[in-house]
């Protein structure tokens, strides 16, 4: 989840640094130049150059939806609060004993911001976790994008992408067949809000990323967002919380969820540049869906496939106007 902010900044034209900083793996600097601009490293168009970092991008999208897709199995042991805290609290110690950051020497301003930055975060994964609790993974990534495509149409002030807009709605409209209910509405609204928690943690993850050094800010959040998740988790889960084989596929989730997806989308944005970056994270509800298929084997119908498809090519629609606007 956190993982995919970088892709909807770019698309909505904020900085992509702070935004993808893997934990202790080299300099701010090594983020994604602005849109338009040329990728960092090696370059060259070519393939060689290419191919690298887009299957880093592949594979860090796959990594978070898979980790979805096993957080939604553990759900029965520790429930959709417990998967939370286990998550944020376990991405937060590898953050934290990685990056180690400094608490001194920030202001006021500074402080508030990462306090933002960790309700936003903390509030999208509650959300998000009690969406996917109750409809299939792919509706509920599908729905939870939307949060970003309108912070990338609003961002942009181009009338063009109300285009966009129409198409995503339209999408959102066939997944829903008329009418939620088929999948099951309160599961439809967790998702929905998700999305907008989602554009919140875009806007604070860019801030953040301008105030503090690499990944310290992150780091510092997510604290915070465990910290905050933490009455929920122990109230819903109890002990659940402390039986070692719940706490080690917690631990597989926020490595596959936050830690290695970082990391990895680092190594490629240091090569690849932050439209095409965007594009490609554009393609995470059919991530989704091909995870919660092969995993949870929650099949979609033909219906929700071209659902999924508008939505993708809506969000891709809107990254390649974006780019052409900056380009221009």
């Amino acid at each position: 989840m956190d993982s995919q902010a970088a892709g909807a900044v770019a698309a909505a034209g904020a900085p992509v640094t702070g935004a993808v900083s893997a934990p202790g793996v080299g300099p701010a600097s090594g983020a994604a130049p602005a849109p338009g601009g040329p990728a960092a490293g090696p370059a060259g168009p070519g393939r060689s150059t290419r191919f690298g970092p887009v299957a880093l991008v592949v594979a860090g999208g796959l990594s978070v939806q898979f980790g979805s897709a096993i957080a939604v199995l553990l759900m029965p042991r520790a429930g959709a609060l417990g998967v939370v805290t286990l998550r944020l609290v376990l991405a937060a110690l590898v953050l934290l004993l990685l990056c180690r950051p400094k608490v001194r020497g920030y202001s006021r301003a500074d402080w508030g911001t990462v306090v933002a930055f960790g309700i936003a975060m903390a509030g999208m994964n509650v959300l998000f976790y009690q969406s996917v609790d109750r409809i299939p993974l792919g509706a509920a990534v599908t729905l939870e994008v939307l949060g970003p495509l309108i912070l990338s149409v609003v961002a942009s002030r181009r009338l063009v992408n109300l285009l966009w807009a129409g198409l995503a709605l339209g999408g959102v409209a066939l997944l829903g067949g008329g009418g939620f209910d088929r999948l099951d509405p309160l599961g439809a609204g967790f998702a929905l809000a998700a999305g907008a928690m989602w554009a919140a943690y875009i806007v604070f993850s860019a801030r953040t990323g301008r105030r503090f050094p690499q990944a310290d800010g992150l780091a510092l959040a997510m604290a915070f967002g465990a910290v905050l998740s933490l009455p929920f988790g122990i109230a819903e889960a109890g002990d659940a919380l402390l039986v070692p084989t719940t706490i080690a596929l917690g631990l597989g989730i926020a490595l596959l969820s936050s830690v290695l997806p970082y990391t990895l989308e680092l190594l490629a944005l240091r090569r690849l540049p932050a439209p095409t970056f965007a594009v490609l994270m554009s393609l995470e509800p059919a991530i989704a869906a091909a995870a919660g298929f092969l995993v949870l084997h929650q099949a979609l119908s033909l219906t929700d496939g071209l659902a999924i498809a508008l939505v993708i090519a809506a969000s891709m629609g809107a990254v390649r106007t974006q780019t052409a606007a900056a380009v221009a």
